[in-house]
Formats: C-alpha cells, sequence, structure tokens
C-alpha cells in the first residue's frame, strides 16, 4: 500500500481456504490492514468476506475449514497453531455477523464478558465499562436489560462494546449494517470511527453496504468468488466507475449486474 503508509498490523499473504477438504472458498487472497487503519473488505454475499475474517481470527476450524496455503502475519509473526483464545490474547477480536449476544445476560453482563481474558483488575475493567458508555450512551440506559429484549441497533452496539472491552488492537467487524435501519447504520459506523481515532484500534471490515463502508474507510479490497478484484484508497475506489457501476449504482447507464456485462472479465483496468 507504499512506502509512505504505517506498517501492516495484520498482512494476508495469497491465501487459500478449502471446507470439508474439497470447496475452495478463498484463491490466493492477500491484503494489509496497517496500523492504525480501517479497511473495508467490499463484495457481494457469498464473496469470501466472512471466511477472510475467520481465516485472520482462526474460527475456520469449527467449520471444517482449513488454510491451505499462503500465509496470515500478525505484527510480523506468522500466526500458525494459535487457537481463537490466544489471538483474542494478542488483541484480535472478532465481532460476528448477526449481533450475536447472550440474550440471557443483561447488556452489562455482555460487556463484562469481553474482559473475560483480562488480567489488569476490576478497575481497568470499570474504567473502560464507562468508556464504552460514553461511545454508546444508549447501552447504558439499557445497563440492566436483558439482551435478547434489546433492538437489532442495540445488540450490535453491545457486541462492538464487548469487544471493546478485551482491549483490543484489531477488530474484525463482520456486516455492522445488516438489517439495520440506514440512520442506525450511520450513528453506528460514526463510533466505530471515532474507536478508530480515539482508541487507536486498528478495523477491518466485511461489509456488502459499499457505498457507507467506503466512506469511513481509508482503503478498500473487493472480492468476487473468493478472489480480489480490485484493491484501492476509498476515495479511488468511490471514483471508479466499475465501482459505482457494479456497487454504488451509480453509473449514467443505470445499474447492471454482472451476469449482464459479459465484458467485465476482460476489463483490464478492474483486474489490475
Amino acid at each position: 500500500m507504499g512506502s509512505e503508509q504505517p506498517a501492516a498490523i495484520v498482512a494476508v499473504s495469497n491465501i487459500e481456504v478449502v471446507y470439508n477438504h474439497v470447496i475452495l472458498v478463498l484463491k490466493g487472497v492477500s491484503l494489509e490492514v496497517p496500523e492504525g487503519g480501517v479497511v473495508a473488505l467490499l463484495g457481494a454475499n457469498g464473496a469470501g468476506k466472512t471466511t477472510t475474517l475467520k481465516a485472520i481470527s482462526h474460527l475456520l476450524r469449527a467449520e471444517r475449514g482449513e488454510v491451505t496455503k499462503g500465509t496470515i502475519a500478525f505484527h510480523g509473526e506468522i500466526l500458525a497453531e494459535e487457537t481463537p483464545n490466544d489471538l483474542v490474547q494478542r488483541g484480535v477480536i472478532q465481532v460476528m455477523e448477526g449481533r450475536h449476544c447472550f440474550e440471557h445476560l443483561t447488556v452489562e453482563e455482555n460487556l463484562l464478558t469481553g474482559a473475560y481474558t483480562r488480567r489488569d483488575g476490576a478497575k481497568a475493567i470499570a474504567r473502560d465499562l464507562e468508556m464504552v458508555y460514553s461511545y454508546f450512551p444508549r447501552l447504558k440506559e439499557r445497563r440492566t436489560s436483558q439482551a435478547g429484549y434489546t433492538s437489532g441497533g442495540e445488540q450490535q452496539m453491545t457486541a462492538i462494546g464487548r469487544a471493546l472491552m478485551s482491549r483490543p488492537r484489531l477488530i474484525l467487524l463482520d456486516e455492522p449494517s445488516m438489517g439495520l435501519a440506514p440512520q442506525l447504520v450511520e450513528q453506528i459506523f460514526e463510533i466505530v470511527k471515532k474507536i478508530n481515532v480515539d482508541e487507536g484500534v486498528s478495523i477491518l471490515l466485511a461489509e456488502q453496504n459499499t457505498n457507507v463502508a467506503l466512506r469511513y474507510a481509508d482503503y478498500g479490497y473487493i472480492l468476487e468468488n473468493g478472489r480480489v478484484v480490485m484493491d484501492g484508497s476509498a476515495e479511488s475506489l468511490r471514483q471508479n466507475e466499475d465501482v459505482k457501476e457494479f456497487y454504488l449504482g451509480m453509473s449514467d447507464k443505470g445499474r447492471k449486474n454482472f451476469r449482464d456485462v459479459r465484458s467485465y472479465r476482460r476489463r483490464k483496468r478492474w483486474l489490475g
């Protein structure tokens, strides 16, 4: 991403991921997240975004998936045999798609589960709980409510807040906009960007909502059928005619489906 960029907190190099020993899902994916950056992983449903995040967080094994080629490095160190718990302790946290909360626990109890691996004492944890509430005042109002009875937006806030409670260095954020009203999506992305700036947390977010993701990210990668077909600064992707046409629905000719454009795979600027 250029010599002027900060060092990468995570670097994915040419990985392939296979499920059930036969189904090839990722085909030579490479990407970097710079220290303190926000990087968007874009693409349609089924493009391989979630699989990429789970490859980094080592959650593939639970789904009979494995990285069969390539490497993933965290702060320059190749990750190989680490468990998901090891990575949490090193500061790599995944916020799963679908706002996974412990429904029977209160909002505050959910947040405190994020501090489970910490060993820095109750005062530090209490301080960070107030920090989370400063980003999400709505959660403070709902702190004693059972998470299962809160709204979708509140559950998404709880999931992100729980990740913050683990003192992350890198958050892998999977489809934060899914199922939320546009106004709420904007609010959550604003908070995520503020967390990135104020706390110095690096963020890799997988998102189908290309429009909103590219307004808050610094850099983006577009996945198509398990391959990176384009990458660049968020600004350059927003201005790219192919991205406008295929992902933002902003082309002069009107929105098209990939299948309607036979020439798209032959476009050198798309694959370049």
